[in-house]
């Protein structure tokens, strides 16, 4: 079952709040976003032919329209307006997600906090309190002011929990609203002063415990991410005033320092090539899987590898300059981009905080007794929920890295959980966008299929289309030889014609051949074949007939089928095919693949386009594309998913979720991956809840004692947080959902 941690309206879904003849409200969500567009929304709803006037309130999201009732029917409006604001529906929706992630109560960032640290204190408070049990056995506790405030125990309390005590303290002061810090301060400062030492070092011992768990799940993910997305080598060879060449480690390298790259080697700066040539790959970077020469003067990127040749190079970018270290930085960061229920999380711990204070005081009113109120104060809800749920979601994170799979926030991993209708690109997503030639079809006597080819690859030598690239492959697999031929002649969206032993060859579609007054009727058998088969085709003529055709295909990907299966089988019940490709290539795989519906000649800004109207209707959507064209598409989405090796640099940077590997497969293990980290967070709420209402209960009561009020409700964060812990063991090859 998916879980929806909101059912808002639809961003840019506009509806109808009030109507009269000549005059009609409506209301749209993302208006309360678009306050700096106002201007530019209402000169385009007054531009309408039927618009008098127009007024739009940010604060209610509404826009009054006055309008000519004979000119237009009203129930044509709010699509109208619908249309106007989805012009400006980047900036919209980029303003929503950040104000749901906006951080409602201030807390430690335990991200920023080192293990070892954290591992001292657990290690320090565990001594602490050891010590403390064993000096006060037997003993009664003290009623001594002075012991209580300055003996052992209440001095290790106070200096183990200054973090505790300075984070409660200025959340309070500066933003007027206490967190989980401040109530545990409360509460360690309350179990000093009644003399309760124990339970002062036990909160703090068992708060530490669950601090060191989450920031180690933390440390965890950031070393995954910067591991799949290794920079460049741990030291590199500098070049001296002498010419001489130095290895420096990495980090002592400056702005302008010159440095050798060798074959092999990771180029660990951004900057230009001042002398020798190579061959590098800068798949990690561009997605380009094809390595590129590198002269004089061409740029190269940290990340990227040298297949062959030493170049020297002038560092431009440095350390956390780089492209590279820029894409690890965005996922570090990625805690600005919480997901809903971490924010809900948040929500519910900080008000519940001033709960624990007034049922404190209420204890202390009616039953006069301190112990019973204390427990109002050492239990409380925020610490499991608000740890476990940021520990589930960097844990899954942490897993998605180790997996070849980048996820750049933990509300993509919420989104996808709850994502209901998939959008699929076709070249290079579904297929491995390495066209291939499958038929080689001779239509004239004594032309053979070698031949055909030879004339059709001397055409196309210099193009850089991937039927070309194609043709020219199968050449190279063949052996054969391009014969000799005069200069190309390209022409655009058409084909390509040369001259080969006096005559002209042309290879290109049927429209340039019936330009060029050549016959296709000989090829109409041929057509119909390689059209049931799937295949594109070129026509190759010489001279002022056709002497052939030429059936290219880019195959499927290797478990395209079995994970549009895996996909239905997780209750996925919605998946399209958008395409650029025309209708026939477009229905064959959408019925090869049993995809529920296709769109075929798309243009990318068509994809955003059928997305967003997608949105506007309530579904979560997401999009899996590898290329420039699909960028749009996968900004717009909920989710936008980016697959494959060969993926661009573009796409990359426009997807929330980057699939390094070419397996699709992945696709539905992250989707697993997301449902079943949402299910643990529920798990945890429901834990958290349960246990400290009844440890409150009790402790009101008088019930339980205050050591064992703290003793419950730290293990309490202990256990949800282990339980978010689980996530990183978590079988990303199995193909059912817990």
């Amino acid at each position: 079952m998916i879980w929806r941690s909101t059912d808002k309206a639809p961003l840019l879904k506009c509806k109808v709040l009030h109507q009269l003849p000549g005059r009609i409200r409506i209301h749209c969500r993302a208006l309360n976003y678009l306050r700096r567009y106002e201007g530019d929304i209402l000169n385009k709803v007054e531009e309408l032919d039927f618009v008098r006037q127009a007024k739009i309130s940010a604060i209610t999201a509404n826009i009054l329209i006055l309008y000519n009732p004979g000119e237009t029917n009203p129930d044509l409006i709010p699509g109208s307006i619908e249309e106007i604001v989805s012009m400006f529906s980047i900036p919209a929706y980029q303003q929503e997600r950040k104000e749901e992630s906006r951080i409602t109560v201030n807390e430690r960032r335990l991200q920023e906090e080192p293990v070892k640290k954290l591992m001292l204190n657990v290690i320090a408070g565990a001594g602490s309190l050891i010590y403390a049990l064993l000096t006060t056995r037997g003993k009664s506790q003290s009623t001594g002011i002075y012991e209580r405030l300055f003996g052992f125990t209440a001095l290790s309390s106070i200096s183990l929990s200054l973090p505790i005590l300075k984070s409660g303290f200025e959340s309070v002061r500066d933003h007027g609203k206490p967190n989980a810090d401040t109530l545990s301060s409360v509460a360690i400062l309350a179990s000093l002063i009644s003399g309760n030492g124990i339970s002062a070092l036990t909160i703090i011992l068992l708060a530490d415990s669950a601090e060191l768990l989450t920031a180690y799940s933390m440390s965890k993910t950031r070393k995954a991410i910067r591991e799949m997305l290794s920079t460049g080598e741990k030291f590199v060879w500098k070049v001296q005033n002498d010419k001489s060449l130095l290895k420096i480690p990495v980090d002592e390298l400056r702005k302008g320092d010159r440095i050798v790259v060798h074959t092999g080697e990771i180029i660990s700066v951004d900057g230009k090539v001042k002398k020798g040539t190579s061959l590098v790959d800068e798949s990690s970077i561009t997605g380009e899987y094809m390595p590129k020469e590198k002269k004089i003067n061409d740029k190269v990127f940290a990340g990227s590898v040298v297949k062959s040749g030493n170049i020297t190079v002038s560092a431009e970018k440095i350390k956390e300059e780089t492209a590279a270290a820029k894409i690890i930085h965005m996922v570090e960061e990625a805690s600005h981009y919480k997901a809903q229920v971490q924010n809900i999380a948040d929500r519910f711990s900080s008000q519940l905080i001033p709960l624990n204070f007034a049922l404190g005081a209420l204890v202390y009113i009616i039953t006069g007794n301190t112990s019973r109120a204390l427990n109002m104060l050492v239990i409380d809800y925020s610490c499991g929920i608000r740890l476990s749920t940021a520990t589930a979601l960097t844990a899954a994170i942490s897993t998605g890295a180790r997996n070849g799979i980048l996820i750049k926030g933990s509300n993509y991993l919420e989104m996808l959980a709850e994502t209901e209708t998939l959008i699929f690109d076709k070249t290079g997503t579904l297929t491995e966008g390495n066209p291939e030639v499958k038929s080689i079809i001779p239509l004239v006597k004594g032309v053979s299929e070698k031949e055909l080819l030879s004339l059709a690859a001397a055409a196309e030598e210099t193009s850089n289309h991937p039927i070309a690239h194609a043709i020219l492959e199968k050449m190279k697999a063949k052996g054969y030889k391009i014969p000799l031929h005069n200069e190309i002649d390209v022409h655009v969206a058409k084909g390509v014609q040369t001259r080969v032993n006096n005559h002209i060859i042309r290879v290109g579609n049927a429209k340039f051949m019936k330009e060029n007054n050549i016959s296709l009727d000989a090829s109409s058998g041929a057509v119909s074949r390689l059209m049931l088969r799937g295949e594109n085709f070129v026509y190759v003529a010489r001279g002022d007939m056709v002497a052939g055709m030429i059936g290219i295909m880019d195959p499927l990907r290797e478990n395209m089928k079995k994970s549009i299966n895996r996909l239905r089988n997780l209750n996925i019940d919605d998946i399209i095919l958008l395409t650029g490709d025309v209708e026939q290539q477009a229905e064959m795989v959408a019925s090869r693949m049993m995809f529920d519906r296709f769109e075929s000649e798309f243009l990318p800004e068509d994809k955003a386009k059928f997305a967003l109207q997608l949105q506007s209707k309530g579904y979560r959507v997401a999009m899996i594309g590898d290329g420039i064209n699909d960028a749009p598409a996968l900004a717009y989405a909920d989710v936008g998913i980016a697959l494959g090796s060969k993926r661009t640099d573009l796409a990359m940077e426009a997807a929330d979720i980057t699939i390094q590997s070419d397996d699709p497969l992945t696709i539905p293990s992250v989707i697993r991956l997301s449902r079943n980290t949402m299910s643990i967070v529920k798990q945890n709420f429901a834990t958290s809840i349960g246990v400290n209402s009844i440890g409150l209960v009790l402790g009101a009561m008088g019930v339980l004692p205050v050591f064992w009020g703290a003793f419950l409700h730290n293990m309490t964060t202990v256990a949800v947080v282990s339980n978010s812990l689980r996530l990183f063991f978590f079988d990303m090859n199995k193909t059912k959902l817990k």
